[in-house]
């Protein structure tokens, strides 16, 4: 006996409240299924509505344009009063710096002459070398 069970397919739509938890998602630095997820879809409805619908993903980029310009201000702010540490990430993470690297070798070796033929000689026994 076959039962019947009665399923209606959720309907995609790109709704104000939709987008808003996509934005928020893409917010936090979530991506792909992780943002679906958060945004309460499964990752397939996510990819589908994303299709059917432009605004879904310009929701998702508005999100992490929005966090990043935040965060870069904060950071930025941190570098202006001072923040050492976070004037170096700016700098490496976003202007491609890169601190001088330097190495001084100095080698201050002396060879006597005198001295290598006698360790020569002590090697050499009646035209054999020793190693």
């Amino acid at each position: 006996m076959m039962l019947s069970i009665p399923h209606s397919p959720r309907q995609l739509k790109a709704t104000e409240t939709r987008l808003q938890a996509i934005y928020d998602a893409a917010a936090l630095g979530l991506k792909g299924d992780a943002l679906a997820l958060a945004a309460g879809m499964l990752p397939s409805e996510y990819r589908q509505l994303c299709q059917i619908d432009s605004v879904a993903e310009m929701a998702a980029l508005k999100g992490k344009a929005d966090a990043e310009v935040r965060l870069s201000k904060v950071m930025h702010d941190a570098a202006m009063d001072g923040d050492i540490k976070a004037a170096l990430a700016i700098l490496q993470n976003r202007h491609d710096w890169t601190p001088k690297q330097e190495i001084n070798v100095d080698v201050h070796t002396r060879i006597s002459i005198t001295q290598a033929l006698h360790a020569a000689q002590e090697r050499v026994i009646e035209g054999e070398v020793l190693k």
